[in-house]
């Protein structure tokens, strides 16, 4: 009997997860494995940025994520026992409806997003091992190996590495992992006596080394980091008492206790060259690994599980050519390459192991904190790199360039609009609109004329009282339209990851038909699946 598993996705982190949840939820049957026996009960990656939450709120699961989260707002310096600046979180110039850096213990993350995969009928099957696999045109011949050590040899169209930074998938593929190792730091999770503001990430530099401190949400708990070296199966007690006296220098810190938790390693800055082959993709850290330093690794790995999933299900069901998928690889790795450069920057000014650091970054912070207009653009400047929000897809096929204008521009994201007013109507039902999980085409009434039919790969919303069809969405005080730059007889049309891929100011012309056929989009008539 043929196996009914349209994509196998191995890895059961918050990447394989994502994968799976957006390939179920667009009617997929997805089989989801993992090498281990159980669930990870460490913390792990914690840093959740605004576009990953934007993310997790297009997938349903914004609101348990968030119950989980410790919310960050500001970024503040210390220096040998003096304050240097807190940097406060400013979104003016990147509206999103979650301006700040959610604190989430990865543990967490994967237990609320094992339930949302459930809920959509995939189970993680534990103690189940890629081995080996083979491919074709037509699929792959995958090799699993279970808990008791049996092989069962199966046959999917479609396989999805999310397996690591040791990925079997990238391994067997042959992808290189392009880079060098870096630094040798020390983390810890461990209670702390403090007072200090919950909703801040503090850098503490001592003259000689540098480390960080990241609260959780419950038990007083915080997230250590370390930029010395130290070795591996250092005593619980050793580290409590080395991150106390480090610490020292913020004198709100009077004792760090026992960690719960503690890894010493020495981390990679690398990555591939591509995101996959023929119909083997890989996702997340089997694609990239790199420093701590941004907390950006789980949120990549996130974005590109969804950027994969939403264009391997359109190939999947037929609603789009193969081509499509070329577009994963075209649009992620400039991505991976744009962030192992600003690691490796922010891993140099998170250690900052310079000499003369003591005595010039008083007079540098001194200048940041007493001139407004400084200050604001190293805010946005940090804010920009750090929460997601300015990663944009300019050059990818999917794209169509448009005149200058107002609103979002062909290439960047259009939740833009959802940020305007998180309490507005139309920007409520505008976020709404993004959880779709089909294109989306947006049009002012006195456009409608022009405006294909709905169907199941694309959404089409009239934007205005709410009266006015096809698909009235209420916007009855005009600020969604202002926001998205739609002026009378504009249209916009979003990609199913919430990315604008073309706009226009009349719909009579050929430039829809040109995004959609950039898309490799089919009509639906005589559509075959790619099985």
């Amino acid at each position: 009997m043929a196996d009914p598993t349209r994509v196998l996705v191995a890895g059961a982190g918050p990447v394989g997860l994502t994968a799976a949840h957006e390939l179920a939820r667009r009617g997929l049957r997805v089989r989801l494995i993992d090498a281990a026996p159980r669930p990870a009960a460490t913390s792990r990656a914690v840093a959740t940025h605004p576009r990953t939450l934007e993310t997790y709120d297009q997938m349903g699961v914004i609101e348990e994520i968030l119950e989980n989260a410790q919310q960050i707002r500001a970024f503040t310096m210390f220096s040998r026992g003096r304050r240097l600046v807190r940097l406060d979180a400013d979104y003016t110039t990147m509206p999103t409806r979650f301006p700040f850096t959610a604190i989430v213990e990865q543990v967490d993350t994967e237990a609320v997003l094992r339930s949302a995969v459930a809920r959509l009928g995939v189970d993680v099957e534990w103690e189940t091992r890629l081995t080996g696999f083979s491919q074709d045109a037509e699929g792959v011949d995958v090799t699993l190996e279970h808990a008791d050590g049996t092989t069962e040899s199966t046959r999917v169209p479609w396989l999805v590495g999310c397996d690591g930074g040791h990925s079997t998938v990238r391994k067997l593929l042959g992808l290189p992992l392009l880079g060098e190792s870096s630094e040798t730091w020390m983390l810890a999770d461990a209670p702390v006596d403090v007072d200090l503001p919950r909703d801040s990430i503090y850098w503490v530099h001592t003259g000689s080394q540098a480390l960080m401190m990241v609260p959780f949400r419950r038990g007083g708990r915080w997230r250590l980091l370390d930029t010395t070296t130290a070795e591996p199966g250092t005593d619980a007690a050793v580290i409590a008492d080395r991150f106390t006296r480090n610490s020292a220098p913020a004198s709100a810190v009077r004792q760090v206790r026992t960690p719960t938790w503690t890894s010493v390693f020495t981390f990679q800055q690398r990555m591939v060259p591509r995101m996959g082959e023929g119909r083997v993709f890989v996702a997340g850290d089997a694609a990239h690994v790199h420093s701590p330093a941004s907390g950006r690794g789980m949120n990549t790995g996130v974005q590109e599980a969804y950027n994969l999933a939403w264009k391997l299900a359109l190939v999947a069901e037929g609603h789009a050519e193969r081509e499509l998928l070329d577009s994963y690889s075209l649009e992620r790795v400039p991505i991976g390459e744009r962030l192992l450069g600003s690691t490796k920057k922010a891993t140099f000014l998170v250690q900052l192991k310079n000499a003369f650091a003591p005595i010039a970054l008083p007079v540098v912070f001194g200048l940041i904190r007493n001139v407004p207009p400084l200050r604001r653009k190293v805010q946005r400047q940090v804010l920009g790199g750090i929460s997601g929000l300015q990663l944009d897809y300019p050059d990818s096929p999917l794209t169509r360039p448009a005149a200058t204008g107002a609103g979002p521009r062909p290439g960047t994201r259009a939740s833009v609009g959802s940020g305007a007013d998180p309490a507005d109507p139309g920007c409520r039902a505008w976020a709404e609109e993004l959880r779709d999980t089909r294109w989306t085409l947006a049009v002012t009434p006195d456009a409608v004329a022009g405006a294909p039919a709905a169907n199941s790969w694309l959404s089409v919303r009239t934007l205005g009282d709410g009266s006015q069809g096809p698909g009235p969405l209420a916007d009855p005080n005009g600020r969604l339209r202002a926001a998205l730059g739609l002026a009378s007889g504009g249209w916009l049309l979003v990609r199913p990851d919430g990315y604008v891929a073309a706009r226009g100011r009349a719909l009579g012309g050929a430039d829809l038909r040109q995004a959609l056929a950039a898309a490799g989009l089919r009509d639906e008539q005589h559509v075959l699946p790619h099985s």
